[in-house]
This record gives C-alpha cells, structure tokens and sequence, in this order.
C-alpha cells in the first residue's frame, strides 16, 4: 500500500515539473522573437553601355559600387545596353512600377523618356545625367569636364611633334563640342602651332568603329590620339600604331600602357552617396548639378611615364588656378574658326552659352554637322 502511495506521489511529481518545464519553455521562446528586418531602399541604374565597356558606365557602375558600401540600408540594381528612345521609357517604367525610390539615367537621350516617365510617378526621383530638363521629381547632374580636358589638352600640346592630334568625337552635342574646344584651348595654351582634327563616329558604343576613326586620324599624321566614347578602343589603335594617347572616362592606361598619357576621369561614388542621403532626410531638391574639379567630380588619371616633368608642372600650375577658382577654361580672349572674337577679353563663358555650345574655337580642323 506504501509502495503505491510512493508511485503514485512521484508520477504527480514528475507531471507538475514537466509542466513547469514545458510553461517555462514557452514564455522564453515569446519573449525572443525576431524583430522584423527593416526594408531596403530601392535605387536603380539605367546604363546606355555595358558595364564592362572601360569608360563612361563603367564609371558609373564604380560608383553604384561604392553607394552599396557606404549605404547598407540601400539596395541598388542595374539595366545595361538600353537604347536611348522608346526603349529607355519602357525600362523607367518598369523599374518605377517594382518600387524604385531614386532612379538614375546616365545618358543624355534619356533626357525626354525620364521627363516622360516621371510625370506618371511623382514619388519617385529621377536622376538625369548630361541633360539639361527638369521637373519637381527630376534633377540633372554632370561633371565640368571640360576643365579636366582642358589639362589633358596641355598634355597633348606638349608631346606632339607632328602639331595634328586626332580626336574621336561621339555626337554633335553640346556637351561634346564644349570638350573639344576645352581639350584645344588647352593644346594651344602650349602650342598655338597645333591643330585638333575632328572625326565624328555617331556612337556611344562602338569598339571597332571608334576604333577604326582612331586609325584614319593616325594615317593622317597624328601622333597623339583622344577621344568621347566609352570603349578603349582609340587608345588601342594609338598603341599599335607607337603613338600616344589621351583617355577619357576611366583611367585607361590599363588598356593600352604603353600609349596613355593620361585620362580625363569622372568620380561618382560620393556623389551618389550624397543624393541618396538627401532623398532620406527629405532635403533632395531638383537642382541642375555641374561638379568640378574642386569638388573632385572630375580629374585627371596619373601620368603615364612618358610625360615629362616639365609637362606635369605646367598641368599642375593649370589646375591649381582652376581649382582656386581664379580663372577657368572659356576665359576670353576666345576666337571661332574664322577668327571672330566669341568671347571678350577678361570674359568668363556664362554656363548656359557653355551648355549650348554650337561652334569651334580656332584650332579645331572639323565642322559640326547640322
């Protein structure tokens, strides 16, 4: 009878701590469970070229790269090669309707389809680079390249020999005329014998065409080689040839070493941080950005070891007066190429005649086509 008392007071035992085993178990596991994860902000990257093409989207993509270090809390993606026209309006949309907060548009004949796309989402930014529209959800931004150009144009004016350096020229845009008479400008401003020819390819993208223009320039007597496109491929045809070469974009000495002098170079990386920042905090404002060199937007790549002290050191007092603000390129006396006097002595180019550049200084052996 004992025995089954015992039995029976151990079992009553082992039940009741069973259950405060079993109720402990459960309020722990309440009072642990996981937060939710915290929502990324969604921001996308339109591209005209691949990323991999060694220049302008290359760039770009480099600082998407550093946005998505900096920034945690952001997701970042990308659609490369989308034609500029119908295409691009298509893809806006798409990325607006899967929730993109900040859309960026890196090339200039984006400029109508973001305006276009923008109208139908309000609450999305769009971030238009090389262009000139705005709107209450769109801002523009660029780089004064020009300026940087201008340094390059120093470089090119003091190695050649031949006094012709080639130039490999996109499309008969402002933005690219303003380049070519800053690289002349800078050219002249150490050898006013020397001319810049011009050969217009039409493209963006294009490795061999732009490679082959590079080739014509050369058989015609220059000896140094720059360009406005995206591919490294001008700068490959000057090495094969034994000439010399001018970059733009990237540093493109990596491409072809033994020609690069140096290259006129974007930094987007901080930019983007910025802009994105500002879009959180709510301070974003649609305003028509044009860094410069002393906002470190623009530069140029290191020296190739081809180019001389002396060289380095004229670059150098150049930049300094730039960077300082005391002077800068499109500083009159300028002259078109019939000679005319453009722009007055002592005259500072305003930003919107330099925006709508539609002529050549002296020095450029070329025409723009209507």
């Amino acid at each position: 009878m004992r025995l089954k008392r015992r039995s029976t007071v151990l079992v009553t035992l082992l039940v009741s701590l069973l259950l405060i085993i079993s109720g402990c178990g459960t309020k722990t596991a309440e009072t642990k469970a996981p937060e939710a994860s915290k929502e990324k902000m969604k921001v996308a990257f339109v591209y005209v070229g691949p990323v991999g093409d060694g220049g302008w989207t290359y760039t770009h993509d480099v600082g998407r790269k550093y946005l998505a270090e900096k920034m945690p809390d952001v997701e970042t993606s990308i659609v490369e090669s989308v034609p500029e026209g119908a295409d691009a309006e298509r893809v806006f949309t798409q990325l607006a309707e899967k929730g993109n907060k900040v859309i960026f548009t890196t090339s200039f004949g984006y400029m109508d389809p973001t305006i276009n796309v923008a109208k139908k989402f309000p609450n999305v930014v769009f971030m238009h680079a090389t262009g000139y529209k705005t709107a209450d959800n769109v801002g523009t931004y660029f780089g004064r390249a020009y300026q940087a150009r201008y340094l390059t144009g120093i470089v090119a004016g003091k190695t050649t020999k031949s006094n012709l350096i080639g130039y490999v020229a996109a499309f008969p845009i402002p933005e690219v005329i303003r380049g070519i008479n800053a690289f002349t400008q800078g050219v002249r401003s150490v050898n006013p014998n020397a001319k810049v020819k011009v050969v217009w390819t039409n493209t963006w993208y294009d490795p061999a065409a732009e490679k082959d223009a590079a080739k014509s320039l050369l058989a015609g007597g220059a000896d140094v080689i720059t360009q406005h496109q995206d591919t490294p491929g001008p700068m490959q045809a000057a090495e094969e040839a034994g000439k010399y070469g001018i970059g733009y974009n990237s540093d493109m000495s990596k491409m072809a070493p033994k020609a690069v002098l140096t290259s006129a170079v974007f930094n987007w990386g901080p930019y983007y941080v910025k802009t994105i920042q500002a879009v959180k905090n709510g301070t974003w404002k649609n305003e028509q950005y044009w860094g410069s060199l002393s906002d470190g937007v623009v530069d140029i790549a290191p020296f190739g070891p081809m180019v001389s002290e002396d060289t380095k050191k004229l670059v150098a007092d150049a930049k300094a007066k730039i960077m300082d603000k005391k002077w800068d390129v499109f500083t009159g006396p300028i002259k078109d190429q019939k000679g005319e006097v453009k722009v007055p002595a002592g005259q500072v180019m305003a930003d919107k005649d330099m925006l709508s550049f539609n002529w050549f200084v002296e020095g450029v052996d070329g025409t723009i086509p209507k």
